[in-house]
């Protein structure tokens, strides 16, 4: 079946479409293309993203998104040489705009109207995947841990898929085991808050740290950095899981009240992502010989030296060499979970995100 995977994750570096081909044995990558969102939409996706903003406001950028989707779509088709009329099922994940996994009130929510996207391409659409996991007690995320399982998992090698999005996440495979016994989280901030103290130290010229450039001209303050890796976050148990909430614009205004020039809160920020992705992997995946990244992070050179040497007994390598362009992971994740809720199967993992049990995932609009 061929599938088209949408991802547009909370880096809002822009959209991603994964063209893939799923069977029941094999999963091949078709093609791949990345759009950056207009400076104006992502402005406006900013103004509703965990902040007090109106019903209009929500209402038309979830209106708005859906055609920039479908738009998407077409383009890839076209940059990558595939008929449009050969695409049988659209997977799209939405921009998460609120997201509360934990405590007793869990809800999230991700906008991009799925039957304006339906209409335009005249192809059926898988939406909506995260709130049936939260209604049978998980977190609504991470999702793509079963297709890192699939992809991934090896019966000779502890492995860890790692994604360094605008939130770093990990999915531990044991070796020789299923996908029930992996278990996956958010280990706290990828590229986000690298990417706004970029925004701010370059008066919004640049959104992120080309190749760790800014970094590598900055200190690293310990104690600061001692002193946010001595959040609770970090030491909590899994299944956990981390946005916008916590590492958005209201963390990084109180990294700027320290005074410390933006330089070096760029390299600090950086190894804050590098420490608590390595300090997860010790904690809870003390295993693992090889871990296999995805994400943009794998782009940025000192984010990966640095972890790499907290990790020094570990073989970092990236998705790539299994195939997997590591720009699109996460969409070709989500074009796999649609083609799975297609045949009514489980899309979660409950070791993963604390489900009761697994469920289909998604709504389908025709």
């Amino acid at each position: 079946m061929r599938i088209a995977g949408i991802m547009s994750g909370t880096s809002l570096d822009g959209i991603d479409v994964a063209i893939v081909d799923v069977t029941p044995r094999r999963v091949q990558t078709v093609g791949h293309a990345m759009f950056p969102y207009p400076a104006a939409v992502r402005a406006r996706i900013l103004a509703v993203s965990n902040a007090a903003c109106s019903t209009a406001q929500i209402s038309r950028l979830n209106f708005e998104l859906a055609e920039l989707y479908a738009k998407a779509v077409v383009r890839a088709c076209r940059k990558t040489g595939v008929a449009l009329q050969s695409l049988q099922l659209i997977g799209c994940h939405g921009q998460t705009i609120y997201h509360e996994g934990q405590g007793r009130a869990k809800n999230t929510l991700q906008i991009g109207e799925a039957s304006v996207l339906a209409e335009r391409l005249g192809i059926p659409v898988v939406s909506n995947f995260r709130c049936r996991d939260i209604a049978a007690g998980g977190q609504g995320a991470p999702l793509v841990p079963l297709v890192d399982a699939l992809l991934f998992q090896s019966p000779q090698v502890d492995r860890v898929a790692l994604n360094i999005g605008g939130i770093a996440n990990i999915t531990v495979l044991p070796k020789g085991g299923g996908p029930e016994g992996v278990i996956a989280f958010d280990t706290g901030p990828g590229n986000m808050v690298i990417d706004q103290l970029v925004e701010r130290f370059t008066n919004g010229k640049h959104r992120y740290d080309r190749g760790g450039a800014i970094a590598a001209r900055g200190h690293v303050n310990r104690n600061l950095l001692d002193r946010l890796l001595a959040a609770p976050y970090f030491r909590a148990k899994p299944p956990k899981s981390a946005g916008r909430e916590q590492y958005g614009a209201e963390f990084v205004e109180q990294l700027i009240t320290s005074g410390l020039p933006l330089q070096d809160l760029i390299a600090t920020a950086t190894a804050l992502t590098a420490a608590s992705i390595a300090a997860g992997i010790r904690r809870f995946a003390p295993a693992t010989t090889e871990v296999i990244a995805a994400g943009g992070g794998v782009h940025n050179t000192q984010l990966m030296a640095r972890l790499a040497a907290f990790l020094p007994a570990v073989r970092i390598t990236t998705t790539a060499g299994f195939g997997i362009d590591p720009d699109a992971r996460e969409a070709i994740a989500f074009a796999v979970l649609a083609w799975r809720t297609w045949r009514k199967e489980t899309g979660n993992l409950p070791s993963a995100t604390g489900a009761r049990h697994g469920v289909v995932l998604g709504s389908v609009t025709f």
